[in-house]
C-alpha cells in the first residue's frame, strides 16, 4: 500500500514537472499564479503544494536534479570508484553536459535569465548546494592520497573555484554551436586539467615559492 502511495506521488511529481517544463517553453514565462497552472493542468491546487511549495522550489527541483542524477549515475559503476580526483571530476562534466543537452530548451531559457553571474540565481541555489557537497568530498579525497595540495588558506577556497568554473561550463555550452557540443568537451577538458594544474603540486606551489623568495629579496 506504502509503495503504491508513493509511486502515485511520484508520478504526480513527474507530471507537474512536465506540464510546467511546457509552460516556461510555450509561453517563455512562468504561469502567472499556481492556482492558474493548475486549473489549466486539471489539478486541484493542493496536489501542487504536496509537491512543491512554489515555482521557485520547483525550479530548485529540476536543478538539484542534474547534480544528483548524474552523480547517481556515475557511482552506480564500480570503476569510479577507483578514479582519480581528477577523473571523478572530468566524468562528472562530461556526463552532466549529456544530461543538460536532454532538456537543453529548458535550460537555456533558465540560463538567459542571469544577468549578473557573480551572483546565484534562486532557480540554481539546489544545484550548487548539491554540486559542492559532491565536489567537496572529491576534493578530500583527493587531498588524502597527495593529488591535490594542501595549501593553508587556499585549499578551503577549492570549492568555490570549482562553482566558478561549472558556471563556466554551464555558459560555454550554452552558448555552443558546434555539431555534437564537441567544443564543450574540449573546453572541459582543457579547464579541467588547468584546474588540476592550480590546485595540485608543482606549478602554483612553484610560483608561491618564487613569490615568497621575492618578497624576501625585496627585504634585503
Amino acid at each position: 500500500m506504502e509503495s503504491k502511495k508513493k509511486s502515485k506521488t511520484q508520478k504526480a511529481a513527474v507530471n507537474i514537472l512536465a506540464a510546467y517544463r511546457e509552460y516556461v517553453l510555450t509561453e517563455g514565462k512562468r504561469p502567472a499564479t499556481v492556482f492558474k497552472f493548475c486549473k489549466e493542468l486539471g489539478i486541484a491546487e493542493s496536489e501542487f503544494y504536496q509537491q512543491y511549495a512554489s515555482f521557485d522550489a520547483l525550479e530548485k527541483s529540476i536543478w538539484a536534479s542534474f547534480i544528483t542524477d548524474t552523480r547517481a549515475k556515475m557511482e552506480a559503476d564500480d570503476a569510479y570508484l577507483k578514479f582519480s580526483a581528477r577523473e571523478k571530476i572530468l566524468t562528472f562534466y562530461f556526463m552532466l553536459a549529456e544530461a543538460l543537452k536532454a532538456d537543453r530548451s529548458f535550460v537555456l531559457a533558465q540560463l538567459s535569465a542571469i544577468k549578473t553571474p557573480a551572483i546565484t540565481p534562486v532557480f540554481l541555489r539546489g544545484f550548487k548546494a548539491a554540486f559542492e557537497e559532491w565536489v567537496n568530498g572529491v576534493l578530500a579525497e583527493g587531498k588524502s592520497t597527495g593529488e591535490i595540495a594542501m595549501r593553508p588558506y587556499l585549499d578551503s577556497k577549492y570549492d568555490s573555484l570549482f562553482w566558478l568554473h561549472m558556471m563556466f561550463i554551464l555558459q560555454f555550452w550554452a552558448h555552443d554551436e558546434s555539431a555534437g557540443f564537441e567544443k564543450t568537451d574540449i573546453a572541459i577538458e582543457k579547464s579541467v586539467t588547468l584546474a588540476f594544474d592550480l590546485i595540485g603540486k608543482g606549478v602554483l606551489d612553484n610560483a608561491l615559492d618564487f613569490g615568497k623568495f621575492l618578497y624576501q629579496h625585496s627585504k634585503n
